[in-house]
């Protein structure tokens, strides 16, 4: 798979003019404030005010690439006037799970509510099916005082397989971590 590739230019539900493509190495910097930024605000990610160093996201993004070259991973980066906004991917499990992938999805705070989640959730959906061979099943995790993203979820098909009451620390208090799967084949 071609590194940069574009997927989607278009417009959010406000207007906003966005490019949709795959991670190329020079979106490091980017990538590592994006990720810092959402650490800082304690949004509905594992980083909960941590921050990542150059060096630390340097390896994360080359071996994403290489996942992504060798068909065991999607990740779409969402850049408004060439600021990243958004990241999603899905990240095959290996060994007996190599067929199960795990989703993610971030928005930064200013860009949430138009309609950008939506839209990335069904293209790396489909970038997934296209391009992971092995890919039957995706799964994901959710904070349980996440509603927006729970309801998104299910209007994708994801089935909530359980929760784990307290799984979760956010902001300091202990959150029920609700688990979901979508069957893909």
């Amino acid at each position: 798979m071609r590194q940069g590739r574009i997927v989607y230019q278009g417009n959010t539900k406000k207007g906003n003019e966005i490019v949709i493509r795959y991670p190329i190495p020079e979106d490091l910097k980017a990538m590592t404030d994006y990720m810092n930024a959402l650490s800082l605000e304690q949004t509905f990610i594992t980083f909960q005010g941590e921050q990542l160093t150059l060096k630390e996201e340097k390896k994360y993004l080359q071996g994403i690439l290489k996942k992504i070259q060798k068909r065991e991973a999607v990740k779409l980066f969402v850049f408004h006037k060439n600021q990243l906004i958004g990241i999603s991917d899905i990240v095959m499990q290996e060994r007996t799970s190599a067929h199960v992938g795990i989703f993610g999805l971030t928005i930064t705070k200013d860009h949430r509510g138009e309609g950008i989640g939506k839209l990335l959730m069904e293209l790396v959906i489909n970038e997934g099916i296209t391009h992971i061979p092995q890919l039957r099943i995706i799964t994901l995790g959710v904070f349980a005082n996440n509603p927006i993203a729970y309801g998104l979820y299910k209007k994708f098909g994801f089935i909530k397989l359980g929760k784990i009451p307290g799984g979760i620390k956010h902001k300091n208090k202990y959150i029920d971590y609700i688990s979901m799967y979508k069957i893909i084949k």
